[in-house]
């Protein structure tokens, strides 16, 4: 196998350290590669003793610059930078030819004016906008494949993109009826110093936040108004809770006038055979976070209301996994022509 020599650039954080452990176990990877301003010159086991004895575990992390990246002969580089941050870095990366995917939102809106709104600053990149492609790989596989720069969605996106996508393209749902409750682990808050995040603050306790306007509500409605043809707006609420890790969404909408609910399974069905990554779980069943966590898996449940004529979507993920690191792999994987599963087949 033909091993593609890769940076990841910020890679001391949660989602740069879930990078890590896969990318050191991937059969088709060669990491050359690991940026941190704050670690440069350590090497990798010291920071992060759970590699201690893995092959490139001796590999010292170096500044964040692109000449030096480069000069490591790196192909590809994963950026698991802030929003923002993102976009220099991967300008500079792709003009000395490497291969980017990209895990913040600097990449994600089509619409520089749509991200001012809801991140607070001027686009640093907006000629690049049409350049990238949203790495859903279950959605823009082909895309993908044939890109330079993708943005890899957001963690609870993801989990509300794959249930609902199908059920839009079908026309089975009411668009102006959606709603989406998701609960997520802390590590989604991202590996700083926050009062807020400690221990004390956050065990034995659950509670929303980023009302009404949580900063992936643009990219949900981006991409469910490219599947539904017609501008889509959601209500979306998300919360913490006291987990390291995992996402649990509950979304529901009303069901058209006339629609039999076994339709909705029957798109599910339709728009995920073959795809490894989404489990369907049937009617009825209610996705847990603990049979997705450490994987790349996102488990869909559904149920029906009659009393309310909503149908009902279940979905778990990790948000290191499937909603980040393991995402970003899987369309990795795409780019470069292996197997969907290489480096991800973990249970």
């Amino acid at each position: 196998m033909n091993r593609i020599k890769t940076a990841i650039v910020g890679a001391s954080g949660y989602s740069g350290m879930e990078l890590l452990r896969l990318l050191l176990g991937h059969p088709g990877v060669e990491l050359v590669a690991v940026t941190s301003r704050q670690e440069a010159g350590r090497s990798l086991g010291d920071v992060f003793p759970r590699f201690r004895g893995a092959p490139g575990a001796g590999l010292s992390f170096i500044e964040p610059d692109p000449d030096a990246i480069a000069a490591t002969g790196a192909q590809a580089a994963f950026l698991a930078l802030p929003h923002g941050v993102a976009a220099e870095i991967a300008r500079a990366l792709l003009e000395r030819g490497l291969k980017v995917i990209d895990l913040s939102a600097d990449f994600r809106l089509r619409d520089a004016a749509v991200y001012e709104e809801f991140y607070g600053h001027p686009h640093p990149a907006p000629d690049l906008l049409e350049k990238a492609v949203y790495g859903l790989p279950e959605v823009r596989l082909e895309e993908i494949r044939a890109a330079d720069l993708i943005a890899s969605p957001g963690c609870y996106p993801t989990s509300i993109l794959l249930p609902l996508l199908p059920l839009l393209r079908a026309k089975l749902i009411d668009p102006a009826t959606i709603v989406a409750n998701s609960m997520s682990g802390v590590s989604g808050a991202g590996r700083k110093a926050d009062v807020s995040l400690l221990f004390c603050e956050c065990n034995e306790s659950a509670r929303a936040y980023g009302v009404p306007k949580h900063r992936h509500l643009s990219e949900i409605e981006q991409e469910l108004g490219i599947a539904a043809g017609e501008t889509v707006t959601v209500s979306f609420i998300p919360h913490l809770i006291p987990v390291n890790s995992g996402i649990c969404t509950t979304t529901t909408a009303k069901l058209l006038d006339g629609v039999d609910p076994a339709a909705v399974g029957t798109a599910l069905e339709e728009a995920y055979a073959g795809c490894h990554f989404v489990r369907l779980l049937g009617r009825g069943a209610c996705a847990d976070t603990k049979n997705v966590t450490r994987t790349n898996f996102i488990d869909i449940g559904w149920q029906h209301d009659p009393r309310t004529g909503r149908v009902l979507l279940m979905s778990a993920e990790d948000n290191l996994g499937k909603g980040a690191g393991g995402q970003a792999v899987q369309a990795f994987n795409a780019m470069f022509g292996f197997v969907e599963t290489d480096g991800l087949q973990n249970f």
